[in-house]
């Protein structure tokens, strides 16, 4: 990762204050992390398995439900950074991230953070009690996660689903539909798989000084880890076949042709475990289905056929 100056922002280097504050809000965003918000897309899962995606009301709740939970994993990357910074730095690719180099204040970043919590919770509270509930939530268990639970073997990964299954309920509560127990299990197991797939990975990146980086995974192994991952991989793939044929799904829907889209997850859960095994990715979920276009393209079409399942009826 290349910076445009090697001098902290925030010290000027030599720059005028508006590029100094330029370069403060471009390393600030890109600590929060805006390619990872696109795991804040499972807000939209009710919304289209609830049939409501053509419903002009519930899309905009929805959409701001999904910016609004952009703005808390936005927050939480930044606390998660400012609580692993000294680990951070003898990391050797997370040395280089705005906080660990030096290039943002974590002055700044905690004040970023105590100044957009309450346009966070009062936006929440906008789409409800429920919702902000879950937001709170949410925000509980990343606190939680990056002072303790990462430090629990197996449940390290299982904070990281919950995270999943908040955006999913999140979602529901958003527009007002009971979230489907099929759905949050399936979004919980796919979670699993993604999660010990990334611990997977840090673990072959790190080698001998994995435990050094993060004391977890000392308690984890290959062979351990590719256990659980078949685990978490058939199950993954049972209940999105199950849930596809059970009876309320084919009365909400309509139909039973949703069992057709069950190739397009096949494929995606096999593609993934080609990239974790043969090219060694699975750190970041989100960057390694954003760069893999066989991946990509499988998603799309995954959501374009459930779509057309859905909501076309002859």
């Amino acid at each position: 990762m290349r910076y445009p100056s090697p001098k902290p922002a925030w010290q000027g280097g030599g720059r005028t204050p508006s590029h100094t504050l330029t370069s403060a809000l471009y390393y600030l965003l890109l600590t929060m992390r805006p390619g990872q918000w696109v795991k804040n897309l499972f807000v939209f899962a009710p919304l289209l398995f609830s049939r409501h995606f053509l419903r002009q009301a519930s899309e905009g709740r929805a959409l701001l439900g999904f910016l609004l939970f952009c703005l808390a994993s936005g927050l939480v990357y930044l606390m998660n950074d400012l609580a692993d910074l000294e680990k951070d730095r003898a990391h050797p690719a997370k040395r280089l991230r705005p906080l660990a180099s030096g290039m943002l204040s974590p002055t700044l970043a905690w004040g970023v953070v105590v100044a957009l919590l309450p346009a966070l919770f009062g936006g929440s509270y906008l789409l409800g009690r429920t919702f902000l509930a879950i937001v709170g939530l949410y925000a509980a268990n990343n606190v939680l996660y990056s002072f303790w639970l990462k430090e629990k073997v197996i449940i390290d990964v299982m904070s990281i689903a919950l995270g999943f299954i908040l955006r999913v309920m999140a979602g529901g509560a958003a527009i007002g539909v009971p979230t489907s127990s099929w759905l949050l299990l399936c979004t919980a197991l796919l979670a699993l798989f993604l999660g010990f797939g990334k611990r997977r990975h840090e673990l072959l990146l790190l080698e001998a000084d994995a435990s050094n980086h993060r004391r977890v995974l000392s308690h984890y192994g290959t062979y351990f880890l590719d256990q659980m991952i078949a685990v978490v991989t058939a199950s993954t793939v049972l209940s999105y076949a199950l849930y596809t044929m059970s009876g309320d799904t084919v009365a909400r829907f309509g139909t039973n042709r949703l069992v057709y889209t069950t190739p397009f997850v096949l494929y995606g859960i096999f593609r993934y475990l080609y990239l974790i095994h043969k090219r060694d990715e699975g750190g970041s979920p989100a960057e390694t289905v954003w760069r893999d276009t066989p991946l990509m393209v499988n998603v799309v079409l995954w959501g374009a056929a459930s779509g057309l399942i859905i909501y076309w009826r002859p």
